[in-house]
This record gives C-alpha cells, structure tokens and sequence, in this order.
C-alpha cells in the first residue's frame, strides 16, 4: 500500500513539477525584467560584406560582453535562474547589455583585421537599433580591393645570416610572389628567422632585428614587399657563439638556493662541472640529458629539449638555464643549469566509488612513492588496492548483496633510460624513455563460485620516436595463474552450473604459466586533450605467449599434462596471440565542438599447446568506455540469452559478469562534443550526443552455445545498439563525466524483438516485469548511467 501510494503522489506532481520548471526557465529567459530601464540586450550581431573566407574570424574580434548567446544556448537562462533564486553568479552568463564603446571599439578592431589580411582601403561603418529594450548591432564592411605582392625582396646585411635563411627558407616560409597580403604570414616569418637563427648559434639575435616594408603605391592592387634583418648598432654582422664549459648545479634543498655556492673544482671530459648540492643524485643519470654540448653552436631547440627532459625526470620543481659570457673568450657561452628538487616521497591513499544502474562498489588504495630511490631519478611505486562489488536493485539496501571481492599487491620501479646492453646516440631527444619492472599479486573472489590467483612479472621499455609516436616493448612477461572452484561439481546444481558455461569455468579452475611479449604502438596520443585540432588517432597492440616455451619443449621433449598439453615445470603453458587495434577520427567543429568517430576491433586465438586464451585474457562489452546503454559484462557473446541459457536464479545469480564474455570484440562510436555553459561553478560543463554499437563473440572450438560464434553474416543480428547524451564537468585537470545510454536493439532477442526501444515507448512495465520472470534475479534496464573521470576515448 506504501509503493502504491508513493506512484500516485509521484504521478500527481511530476507534471506540474515540469511545466513549474518551463515556465520558470522560459521566464528567466527573458532577461529584460533583470535590467534598467536605460539598458538593452544585445540580441543580434551582423557583419556584412566581409569576405566569406574571413567572415568567421572577423566575428572573433567582436567584443565578447556584447555578443549575443547562441538561439540554442541555455547560458543566459539558467544564469537568471540561479541568480533570481540564490543570488550566485556561478552558473550561466548574464545576458550582453549594449555598450556603444564596445561598439565602436569593435568596428576599429574589424576595420583592422580586414587592412592586416590585405584589404589596405577597407572601411567598416557601424549601426544601432534598440527596440522594446532588445538592440541589434550592425556592421557594414566595405572592403575594397585585396592587395597582392608584386615582388619580394630581401635585405640582410650579414652575408652568413642571409646564406642560412636563404638556404632554408623553402622548409618554413609563407611569403611568395603572387600572394595576398596577410600580417600573420610576416609574423609568423619572422618567428621563423628567429629560431631558425637560435637554432644555428646566434644566441643574442631577437625578434625586433626582423622588419618588412611595404610599398603599395603600385597600381592594380600591387605591393612590393622587402623583409630586413638588420645588424646589431655599430656592428658589421651579427656574432655566432659556441657553447664552452657548462655548469650544472644542484640545490640543497627544496628551498633553493643559498646566496653563496661552492662549485665542484673537477670537470668532466665532456665539459660539464657537476656539483650536486644535495647529495641525493649520481652524476650520469643528470648529465645524460644535458643536450647543450661543448663545442657546438649554441641552439634554442637543444636548450629547450634540456629544459623538457630534466622536468621530465620529475625530480625538479624547477629548472633554471642561463649562459655566462666569458672574458677571456670571445663568441663563446657557457651555460648554468639550476635544478631545484622537489620532495622525494610520498604516499597516496584513494577512495573510488564505482556505481551504476545495477552494481555499486568500494575501492581504496594506498600508494608509497619515491621519485628517486637509487638516486637516479627512478620512481618507484608501492601499492596495495582492495575492493568489493555489489548487486543493487531488488528493494535491497547497499552492499547487502556482494558479488565479488579483489586484493592486489604491486610494486614498480621505472628508471628513466632504455637499460639496454648497447650504446643509444642522442637517447630522449623526442621523449623520455623509460625502463619498468612490474610484479603483481592479484586474489579475486566471487561468491560461492570461485577464488582467483594471478602473479604478474614483467620487464617494458618504453620510448618516443617522435612527439606523436610512441612506442612500448615488453620482452618478458611472465604470468602464473591458479584457483579453484568453490562449488560440489559433483551435485545437480554444480552440474547445472558447468554445462551452463563450461568452457569459461574451465578457465577458472585451470593452473597455468605464460610466458610471451608484448609491443604497442600509439599515434597522435599527444593531441587527445587538444579539441580544436583534427586529426587521426591510432593505438595498436598485441600480446603473444608459448612461442618460445613451444621450442623449447620441441627440443627438450614434452612432458604432458592430464589434457595433452605440453608442460613445464609440471604447468601447462598458454600458446596464443592477441591483437588489438583502436582508430579514432577527432574532427574539429569549431571551439570545443568536436565529432569523434571510433573503430575499436580485438581478437585472442589460442593455437599449438592450448586450446583457449587466458580467463583474464577475454573481452567483455558494455560499460562507461563501450556501449554505453549496458552495464559492463551484460551484453553479449552474439545473441547469447541469459534466461534461456541458465533455468536457475541460483546460477545466474553465481554465473554474474562470467558468462558474457568473448574472445573478440568489435565497438563502434560516435560522439558529438559541445559546450553548453561557459561557467558552472568554476568550471565548463560541456554536453555530448552518443550512438554505440558493439559485441563480444566466441571464435574458439569447445563451447556449447552455436549462437555466441561470430559469423559475418549474422554481424547485424548480433550487434547491440545504443544511444544517449552526455554531461562533462570540466576542471582542467580532469573531467568528471556522466552518461545517459538508452537501449535501442538488444541481440539477446530475435527478430524484431530485438529492437526494444519500441518497448520502451510503449509497453515498458510489463516487458520488464516479463523479463524479470524469466530472467531473475536480472532486471531489464532500458536506460543505463555511466559516471566516470576522464573523457571516455
């Protein structure tokens, strides 16, 4: 009678609840009852007549406080609400008030931009008219003709700087004859003689030293244009210094540096004097990405390259590189590198809440490190991470229903170098390289089911190629695994159970080595963060294992297992190989708009001396990062139905997130990324628009379920479909995200069954209380959410 009652009062308001919320809303936003009665709102801004090709960046240099809010945009009205009602300015913007000053100062800065794209006579006039407190603001350009260059000229007095620009100016330069008249192409010229001069020894050359005239008193819309880099005054050239001895020095504490120094008196035969105030660093690990080398021509790209590798060593709060001019030596310099270092330990305890619609979690972690622990600026990690899973819904309260359990253990030593047994010339010029030992202890439990043991032990190298490229080897992994089954196979449910889902319980109950490598590689992961840039991204990996314990046993002789399998050390050993490839298109809209398309494809074959892949080794679908509109491991294998398959609540209940599992996967996303609030609480909340699909499939021999297999052409019927919308809370550092997914084609039905977004417009409640009938203690859920930080591909 309580549930009853608790419907009908939610039915009785819930209407009258959203139409309070529209009128509210649709009322705020109209902001002209906010304002004086001297005062309008910029409703509209027009600029007229100015080139197609520049009209979008000439709306740029519009004033912001008088540019009006998108016809979609709730900026204005949720800011009028929150202010209306709690007086707090955090939320929205308020609306443009018409400013004439802005006006005019906008018209000057149009005007401009048009006469700096080479539009010398081009004029902007500019109109105002208010109506009922609403004002619109016009802008009429008059252009004029685009002016061309005629001839480029150049005038560099320093026969040896003119040598080098001439000689290089092909690889950078924008100005040539016939082109239009553009000020960001001399600025960025000029950006270019800059570097390309400090990257060839020319330490005091700036900027201002590079000048352009400009003669437009030609006719047809012509300009002869000069580019000057003059000498130094009183001066016949510019000078070219070569790096001498270089100082680096080491802070004695956190705190800086002290007024006085006492310099190690010994220099190295590289000529590096290194005095290590501290006593806490070794002298190679330091020295090593030092770029700036004695007797070489000084380079800007060298002093930066060590500006960015010594941060990168995260052992330095701060780095601090000048250059001394000697006396006694003319055209040299010699550098002074300061390193201040940064606290060297440090422990992390962190709490993680993982829930959605259907399970909640707890984890907590406590994390030891130290950034430098055989004082070569190795980092080395400590950690030890517990949690537990639990099943919600069913009028159960929190964590009353605990499905599963995990502990591990691990610990990390990354040293900051590819610890290699030959020499590697100019090693982290594009990237920090890293060498990591790993070992782990991982136990998971699952309720009445089975425990879970894994040992992990693995030797990486990691390295940049280029800024884009990345590149990740592992010649040694090695795995051990062993459990058991919690369950009496011998009775009628334990029976049930392994019929059930024989093949991935075999996987649990199986003690087993792997030894194997692993290599990825990644392109354009650098420019994930960047929004405004198009651009593909590409992540590639594979693991292989057996294949060198397979040669051996050839050659050594096989000790066989119960099943056949070849052995070691009385283990059988997995044989398999596992690839996967993740392509994405970032395509850039404008802003932070963005459209993202992604193909995400793995597959685990096991071959030679096993007949299935590692239970770890498995894929699942769903969840925050996948198809979205389902719980991670609820979806799939192809059109595997749990209510079918397993008769029993009991064996669902135990069989949770172990029987939807695959050995290859396929996923699909769209994403559509924008903003919808300029400020929230000090931060930007940005939206998304989402359509997934996806599955996991069986591909190996030895299953008993025909409709878990992939075939090609069943692809249609066995994908799960979904879609939804998306809110990301953005701070900066991190995203907090939260996803709607709503099912529209489930593959666990047939035929047009599958398509359950028509239940879900009609019909729901008594789907769902079907499906509960069959399918206990499962729900049907048409609408999952998803919290989770970072974006989610």
């Amino acid at each position: 009678m309580i549930l009853k009652a608790y419907l009908i009062n939610k039915k009785k308001f819930q209407f009258p609840a959203i139409l309070l919320f529209i009128i509210l809303f649709v009322t705020a936003c109209s902001s002209t009852k906010y304002i004086q009665d001297y005062q309008s709102i910029v409703k509209t801004v027009d600029i007229d007549s100015v080139p197609d090709k520049f009209s979008e960046e000439a709306y740029n240099y519009v004033q912001k406080d008088i540019r009006p809010a998108p016809k979609l945009s709730i900026n204005v009205g949720l800011y009028n609400i929150f202010y209306g009602l709690f007086k707090t300015k955090s939320v929205g913007n308020p609306a443009p008030i018409l400013d004439s000053t802005l006006v005019e100062i906008s018209r000057s800065q149009v005007e401009k931009f048009l006469v700096s794209k080479g539009y010398f006579k081009a004029k902007v006039k500019s109109d105002i008219t208010v109506e009922h407190q609403k004002a619109k603001v016009y802008f009429k350009a008059n252009p004029g003709p685009a002016f061309f260059v005629n001839k480029l000229n150049f005038d560099i007095e320093d026969p040896a700087v003119k040598s080098i620009y001439m000689d290089r100016k092909t690889q950078f330069s924008h100005l040539k004859e016939g082109m239009q008249y553009d000020d960001d192409s001399l600025a960025y010229e000029r950006d270019q003689v800059y570097e390309l001069l400090k990257e060839n020894g020319y330490y005091d050359f700036s900027r201002p030293y590079v000048k352009y005239t400009v003669d437009s008193n030609l006719n047809n819309s012509k300009v002869n244009l000069t580019l000057i880099v003059d000498n130094p005054e009183g001066k016949a050239n510019h000078d070219q210094y070569k790096i001498g001895e270089t100082n680096i020095i080491i802070a004695p504490t956190t705190d800086g540096f002290p007024d006085s120094l006492k310099l190690n008196p010994r220099i190295g035969r590289n000529g590096v004097r290194y005095t290590d105030l501290s006593g806490r660093f070794r002298r190679n690990p330091i020295v090593r990405y030092d770029f700036i080398k004695r007797g070489e021509l000084y380079s800007l790209e060298n002093e930066n390259l060590t500006y960015d590798r010594m941060y990168e060593l995260n052992v330095f709060k701060n780095v601090k590189i000048d250059y001394i001019k000697p006396k006694d030596t003319a055209n040299q310099v010699n550098p002074v590198i300061r390193l201040t270092p940064q606290k060297r330990m440090s422990n992390r305890i962190e709490g993680e809440v993982p829930f959605n619609a259907g399970t909640v979690g707890f984890t907590l972690s406590n994390t030891y490190t130290n950034n430098n622990i055989f004082r070569g600026a190795e980092r080395f990690e400590f950690q030890v991470k517990g949690g537990l899973q639990s099943r919600t819904g069913q009028g159960q309260s929190l964590f009353n229903d605990i499905y599963q359990r995990d502990f591990s253990v691990s610990a990390n030593l990354a040293v900051p170098r590819l610890m290699v047994p030959f020499d590697i010339p100019m090693m982290g010029k594009n990237g920090m390289p890293t060498t990591t030992f790993s070992t782990s202890y991982i136990y998971s439990l699952q309720k009445d089911f089975f425990d879970r043991r894994v040992y992990l032990t693995s030797i990486t190298y990691q390295w940049v190629e280029t800024k884009s490229k990345l590149h990740s080897l592992t010649p040694l992994n090695f795995e051990y695994r062993f459990g058991g089954l919690l369950i009496d196979t011998t009775t009628a449910d334990g029976k049930a159970l392994i019929a059930a889902n024989s093949y991935n319980i075999k996987l649990l109950d199986r003690r087993d080595i792997t030894l194997g490598v692993k290599y990825t590689y990644s392109l354009n992961a650098n420019k994930l963060l960047l929004p405004n840039k198009s651009f593909i991204y590409f992540r590639g990996n594979i693991d292989m294992a057996g294949n060198l314990l397979q040669g051996i046993t050839s050659i050594t002789g096989k000790n066989e297992g119960d099943d056949g399998s070849a052995t070691l050390l009385g283990l059988p050993f997995n044989q398999y190989v596992r690839p996967e490839v993740d392509v994405r298109w970032y395509k850039s809209l404008g802003g932070v708009k963005q459209f993202v398309a992604r193909l995400n494809v793995g597959v685990g074959y096991a071959y030679g001396n096993s007949n299935a892949i590692p239970f770890e080794k498995l894929f699942f679908a769903g969840g925050s990062n996948g198809v979205r509109a389902w719980q991670a491991r609820t979806l799939g294998p192809g059109n595997y139905n749990r209510g079918n398959r397993i008769t029993s609540e009991d064996l669902r209940r135990t069989l949770y997130g172990i029987d939807q599992l695959g050995q290859m996967h396929i996923e699909a996303n769209l994403e559509y990324r924008y903003k919808l609030l300029d400020k929230f609480f000090g931060a930007q909340l940005k939206g998304a628009f989402f359509l997934d699909a996806g599955n996991v499939w069986n591909i190996a021999a030895g299953n008993p379920q025909p409709e878990t297999y992939f075939k090609l052409k069943n692809l249609g019927n066995q994908l799960g479909i979904g879609t939804g919308v998306g809110l990301r809370y953005d701070v900066d550092y991190f995203v907090f995200r939260f996803d709607v997914g709503l099912k529209l084609k489930d593959p666990q039905f047939t035929g047009s069954d599958q398509w359950v977004i028509g239940k879900y417009l009609s019909g729901a409640k008594d789907f769902k209380a079907q499906y509960v009938n069959t399918h206990s203690p499962d729900s049907y859920r048409f609408v999952q959410y998803n919290f989770g930080i970072g974006m989610p591909f």
